[in-house]
């Protein structure tokens, strides 16, 4: 390890970090409405009013837990609360059940109802995490309401808004690999600020991890499935049942490192490696460099357009992942796909002129035209999550 060249890439990240911040300090936040407008052109300016429902919850995340590492700024309260504000007045369909819209207009109309409740997810995660700074437990009961009702409607509960399942389920059903996925996520932060329901959330992570393992990782493909049989056959005759989103595997990976590294199962590491090596060696692109963003599994052609672009979060996620394994192996190798990762990524996303990082780039590298810095799925998540946290996994190693 080279010691001097971790603080050196520490002191770069750290500057990214604050300029992300203040780019959406400055440029996001709606002090009219309240909440987060995240479609951004490249200088800042907003280019649609509509808001996303997820990047609401995923910026009021964000700026609490900045406030939980890095000690509490009211800009950053303001901001989280405003966007937990917002969701309460707006983004929840009380009349049905209250399910989360997925898009609201500006100030507050729904626009949009989707079947999935990622959402929720992020509402929960935000009210958690704003909880665990404040302490008021309101904050907390809205995070275990909906922390339930995704379980519930994972689990086959009945979806209040009527929408089904995207298939006909008489023909085909199955499992999708963002729900264990995105459920871990969830417990990690629940067990952090709610240790009175410690073995709820433990028994639930255990299933998550099992579920992972038991239905999606197919060793003898070498990949991750996204999308499996309700028994985790893999259905390889059309292109869903093939799909591999590589930076979706890689962000797997440090869900299950970090409820490794709480339970002390060491095991789980190896097969995380397992995971993160077969991700990393199909999708990165030995042309032009990045990861690609969906492969197949069999090598066939990916029926989605966007399959060879560069976006922004997939190598946010490696960044993270191979400092933990290089933090809970030793081995070089995880350090140098960081490095690998961090110089590329940096080169082609990294805005030194407007601040943040492009959302999206062709194969090439080149960022699409025009060149935005947030967008509908885009906001301050990826990257200051990402920012923030190899940050402190530097500080741990050196």
């Amino acid at each position: 390890m080279d010691r001097q060249k971790l603080i050196q890439t520490q002191k770069e990240v750290r500057e990214q970090l604050n300029e992300c911040v203040e780019f959406w300090l400055k440029n996001g936040i709606d002090k009219e409405n309240g909440g987060v407008y995240t479609c951004l052109d490249r200088t800042g300016k907003v280019y649609s009013t509509d808001k996303s429902v997820w990047m609401q919850g995923r910026c009021a995340w964000t700026f609490a837990w900045l406030c939980s590492n890095y000690g509490v700024k009211k800009e950053w309260l303001d901001a989280s609360k405003s966007c937990l504000d917002f969701m309460e007045k707006y983004c929840i369909n009380r009349e049905k059940g209250n399910r989360m819209y997925f898009t609201v207009t500006g100030d507050g109309k729904p626009l949009r109802q989707r079947r999935y409740f990622y959402s929720e997810t992020f509402y929960s995660m935000a009210n958690a995490e704003y909880y665990g700074i404040t302490g008021e437990k309101e904050y907390l009961d809205r995070a275990k309401r909906a922390y339930d009702t995704y379980w519930d409607l994972w689990h086959g509960g009945v979806d209040p808004t009527g929408l089904g399942p995207k298939t006909i389920p008489e023909t085909r059903s199955g499992r999708a690999f963002g729900y264990p996925m995105i459920y871990l996520n969830m417990t990690l932060i629940m067990l952090k600020v709610d240790k009175e329901n410690e073995k709820l959330y433990l028994e639930r992570a255990k299933e998550c991890v099992s579920d992972i393992f038991k239905y999606h990782v197919k060793k003898d493909l070498k990949c991750l499935l996204e999308n499996v049989g309700v028994n985790g056959e893999a259905n390889l005759s059309y292109t869903d049942g093939r799909i591999v989103n590589p930076g979706h595997d890689i962000e797997g990976v440090w869900f299950i490192l970090e409820y490794a590294k709480l339970i002390g199962d060491k095991s789980l590491i190896f097969e995380c490696e397992e995971i993160f090596n077969n991700a990393f060696n199909a999708g990165w692109d030995n042309e032009y460099g990045g990861l690609l963003y969906f492969i197949d599994a069999l090598g066939l052609p990916p029926e989605s357009y966007e399959h060879d672009m560069k976006l922004w979060w997939p190598h946010n996620e490696i960044l993270i992942s191979s400092l933990m394994l290089y933090r809970d192996t030793q081995k070089e190798e995880y350090l140098e796909k960081f490095y690998q990762t961090y110089d590329w990524a940096v080169e082609h996303f990294h805005d030194k002129e407007y601040g943040e990082w492009y959302g999206y780039l062709r194969r090439d590298g080149k960022p699409t035209m025009p060149s935005t810095k947030g967008s509908t799925f885009k906001g301050p998540f990826h990257l200051p999550r990402m920012l923030c946290m190899v940050d402190k996994l530097i500080d741990k190693l050196i």
